[in-house]
């Protein structure tokens, strides 16, 4: 694959959130690492390094994780950890100075990017569609004393290349081979800090360092193997002082670009071959799929390092793209089947979600679904619904149906569900629900509250889409569903071997 990198950000994924100037005589460029939190593949460390290098000026770099997000807890804690704790490694002895934070009450980290703002030259942070990250975005801008710009390292489509919505994935897919070759040619950099050299940062005011001290090494550093019980158990005790859910404990999936990476290295070495054909497969020996949403997730594998993985493997370049854009899920791309199959996933139905989110205000209120969706929901809102499970026997697996049981225990347990199941456990969700409002509400409160991967447009996506959002009518209409695709657990053994999955998570 031929070397694609920019020599700069491209200026469709820069926004600036304020309209304050660059302070020429600050005493830093600060980077404030929020979502795209890595050091690699990354076009926010890339655009800092750019600041800091024009304005000759250190580079710091702040990470901080808030006690009083929603749905915080031992896993989503220790995943974000992991890759702090890696950064601090990475990043020792770099151009850049790494200062992580830790809030050990829900609002101690309250004023530390004011206070590091008002010495900044510029600060640069991640730009990001979902969750409650617009808002502290768009605050934190209004704040700022300095020029506050937002960064678009989601996807291969930059989030500002279209300028309306999308409501199939045909449609996306159409418009993104019509406009994807350009932005192909402007990949970040693969280690933005490579071979740069910067001043060095004088040390924070002492004052700052006793309001805001950085985490202890024993909270940040934990390479104990999780793989059983107690493992898990003595990951969670160093967490057992913050104010967070405690309940939602620790998996053996470490979080890091480290670790990430193993399982891009893997997939495409392992998986990939298989994925055209086994992707559905949920054998848990068998399985083809990814497995990379966590990492996807929380910044520490970004969509083009990916995509370059995958196109390495297929030797490709450009030249190999299709002429036209038909919006067919096969052939544009000139690669293998496997991988054409695996692309449609990452960039038509991942960043589907991501521009859907960035355009939409409502994009997980109920309101934002199709009319015919919605009409279609409503019609049949008042069927009966037999059996019936309330969010709390649902959230414990407590149904009649072994198959669902071992999907949500599966999210229990590991943090996520397989990808076929995981459809088919919304869909269930929406036939035992009171509502179509309530169950909406459900799924989302237990993949947010259980998935690494919750809180994010792709799994949005997921959740809208078991209530109609980028799909198309189904006939014939049923009791529930209207004209909603349906789903069945039996229809699903029939087509699928369940087997093994349910011996591992049957009980």
């Amino acid at each position: 694959m031929p070397d694609t990198q920019a020599a700069a950000v491209p200026d469709l994924r820069v926004r600036a959130m304020n309209d304050r100037p660059v302070r020429d005589a600050g005493d830093f460029v600060l980077y404030w690492m929020t979502t795209a939190r890595r050091t690699t593949f990354s076009f926010g460390l890339q655009r800092a390094v750019e600041w800091a290098r024009r304005l000759d000026r250190p580079l710091l770099v702040l990470e901080a994780l808030r006690a009083g997000y929603p749905w915080a807890s031992d896993r989503l804690h220790r995943f974000v950890l992991d890759g702090m704790a890696e950064h601090r490694r990475q990043l020792q002895g770099s151009a850049a100075h790494y200062r992580p934070y830790v809030e050990e009450q829900p609002g101690a980290g309250r004023g530390l990017l004011a206070e590091l703002g008002g010495r900044a030259c510029v600060i640069v942070s991640d730009e990001y569609p979902c969750f409650f990250l617009p808002r502290m975005l768009g605050a934190a801008a209004a704040g700022a004393s300095v020029r506050l710009e937002a960064v678009d390292g989601n996807g291969l489509l930059p989030l500002r290349a279209a300028d309306r919505d999308f409501q199939s994935a045909h449609d996306f897919r159409r418009y993104a081979q019509k406009t994807l070759v350009s932005h192909l040619r402007a990949l970040p950099q693969a280690d933005p800090l490579r071979g740069v050299r910067l001043p060095e940062l004088a040390r924070l005011p002492p004052a700052l360092e006793r309001r805001w001290p950085e985490p202890p090494a024993a909270l940040l550093d934990d390479e104990a193997p999780r793989g059983d019980e107690a493992g898990r158990a003595a990951a969670a005790a160093r967490l057992a002082h913050l104010p967070i859910d405690h309940e939602v404990g620790v998996v053996e999936l470490r979080g890091g670009s480290r670790a990430g990476g193993e399982v891009l290295r893997r997939f495409v070495a392992e998986r990939l071959p298989r994925y055209a054909d086994a992707r559905s497969e949920p054998d848990p020996e068998r399985e083809a799929a990814s497995g990379l949403s966590p990492w996807l997730h929380f910044g520490h594998v970004g969509a083009h390092a990916v995509f370059a993985a995958v196109m390495q493997r297929e030797h490709w370049t450009t030249e190999r793209l299709a002429p036209r854009a038909t919006g067919k899920k096969a052939g544009w791309w000139g690669c293998s089947p496997e991988a054409e199959a695996f692309l449609d996933e990452l960039v038509t139905w991942r960043e589907l979600g991501f521009h859907f989110a960035a355009r939409r205000d409502d994009h997980e209120q109920y309101e934002s679904l199709p009319a015919w969706t919605r009409a279609t929901l409503e019609k049949h809102a008042g069927d009966a619904r037999e059996p019936r499970y309330e969010r709390g026997q649902l959230e414990a697996a407590q149904t009649h149906d072994p198959l669902w049981n071992a999907a949500q225990r599966q999210l229990l347990r590991e943090g996520r569900i397989h990808n076929y199941l995981r459809m088919l456990w919304g869909k269930k969700i929406l036939q035992w629900s009171e509502s179509p409002r309530a169950a909406l509400a459900t799924m989302i409160e237990l993949n947010n509250r259980w998935a690494l991967d919750g809180r994010d447009p792709n799994s949005v996506s997921g959740i809208f889409w078991c209530l109609g959002r980028f799909d198309r009518p189904w006939p014939p209409e049923r009791p529930v569903f209207g004209t909603i695709r349906y789903m069945s657990s039996e229809n699903t053994a029939r087509k699928l071997d369940v087997r093994a999955y349910l011996a591992r998570y049957g009980s």
